[in-house]
C-alpha cells in the first residue's frame, strides 16, 4: 500500500445487527456531501445489503471484478465495476458484493487487496465488513487507516463480546489510535452505564451515536442516507460530527443541509 493516498475506514464489529451498514452508508454520504470522492465497498460477501438499502440496481459485482482482473489484469479498471449512488448534490460509489452465496467462497484475498489499491483515486474508502475475524477481514484491517469498531452496550453478553473483540484487535497488533471505539444507540435505555464499559475496556469511546429508530426506519424505507431522510435527526448530526473529526472540519461549521425550524407564525399558518 506504499504510496496509497486514500484514507481507508473499516467499519467493523463482533456482533451482527448493530448498525455497521447504516454507519458505512452515512459515512460515505457525509464525505461525499463535503466534496470528497468516496467509495463504499460491501465486503459482507454472503449477506451484504448496501445495494438493497440504497435501492440500487444489481449490476456488476465484486465477483465480476475478480473475473475481469484474473482474465486480463493489464486492462482491468475497477471503475468499470462501481455503481454510483446519486441524490441531489451527493454522489458516491459502491462496489457491490457477489450476487450468489457460492461466489463469496471464490473471492481471493489478493483480489480485495488489489482492488483497494486501485481505488486510490478516492479520498475515502469505506469498508463494510462482516462480524467475524476471518482471514479476509484481517487482511483488509491491515490495509485500513482507521478501524471503526462499533458496539451496542445494552446487555452484559454484548459488553463481553465487545471487550473480547477489542482485546483481540490489540493482540493482533493494531495500535489503539487506529481502533476507534464507537458506541451505537448510546442514549437508549439500558442497565449498563457507558463509563462503566469504558472502565472495563481501559479506554474511552471515540464517538457515541444516539438511538433514533424512527429516523433509521425512514431512511431504510426510502433508500436514502439520513441527511436526506431525516436531516433534523440527532443521529444525522452525530454522523456529521464523526465525519468532521476525520476531515478536520472546524467545530463551528454548520451542516449545509440543516434546515431552520419554522417560527411560531409559520407553524400557526402551516407554512
Amino acid at each position: 500500500m506504499e504510496g496509497h493516498q486514500s484514507i481507508v475506514i473499516a467499519v467493523f464489529s463482533t456482533s451482527s445487527g448493530i448498525g455497521k451498514t447504516i454507519t458505512a452508508i452515512n459515512l460515505a454520504a457525509e464525505f461525499a456531501k463535503e466534496g470528497y470522492r468516496a467509495c463504499l465497498v460491501d465486503l459482507d460477501l454472503q449477506f451484504g445489503d448496501v445495494m438493497s438499502y440504497l435501492k440500487l440496481p444489481s449490476g456488476v459485482t465484486l465477483a465480476d471484478a475478480q473475473n475481469a482482473l484474473l482474465r486480463s489484469p493489464e486492462n482491468f479498471r475497477i471503475t468499470d465495476f462501481l455503481t454510483e449512488y446519486r441524490h441531489e448534490d451527493v454522489s458516491f460509489f459502491v462496489l457491490p458484493p457477489p450476487r450468489d452465496v457460492y461466489d463469496a467462497y471464490i473471492i481471493r484475498i489478493s483480489t480485495i487487496e488489489n482492488i483497494i489499491y486501485q481505488l486510490s483515486g478516492f479520498n475515502f474508502i469505506i469498508l463494510d465488513l462482516p462480524a467475524v475475524f476471518s482471514a479476509l477481514n484481517l487482511a483488509v484491517l491491515d490495509l485500513s487507516t482507521i478501524i471503526n469498531f462499533i458496539g451496542v452496550m445494552d446487555f452484559l453478553p454484548a459488553v463481553k463480546n465487545y471487550k473480547v473483540g477489542y482485546d483481540t484487535l490489540l493482540r493482533f497488533g493494531y495500535e489503539e489510535q487506529k481502533v476507534r471505539l464507537v458506541e451505537n444507540r448510546s442514549d437508549s435505555q439500558k442497565f449498563i452505564r457507558s463509563r462503566d464499559v469504558e472502565r472495563l475496556l481501559g479506554t474511552k469511546f471515540y464517538h457515541r451515536l444516539p438511538n433514533d429508530f424512527p429516523a433509521v426506519s425512514k431512511s431504510i424505507r426510502e433508500g436514502r442516507p439520513l441527511m436526506f431522510a431525516a436531516p433534523q435527526s440527532a443521529l444525522t448530526r452525530s454522523y456529521w460530527d464523526l465525519v468532521g473529526r476525520y476531515t478536520g472540519r472546524p467545530k463551528s461549521a454548520k451542516r449545509p443541509y440543516e434546515q431552520k425550524k419554522p417560527g411560531a407564525f409559520m407553524r400557526f399558518f402551516g407554512m
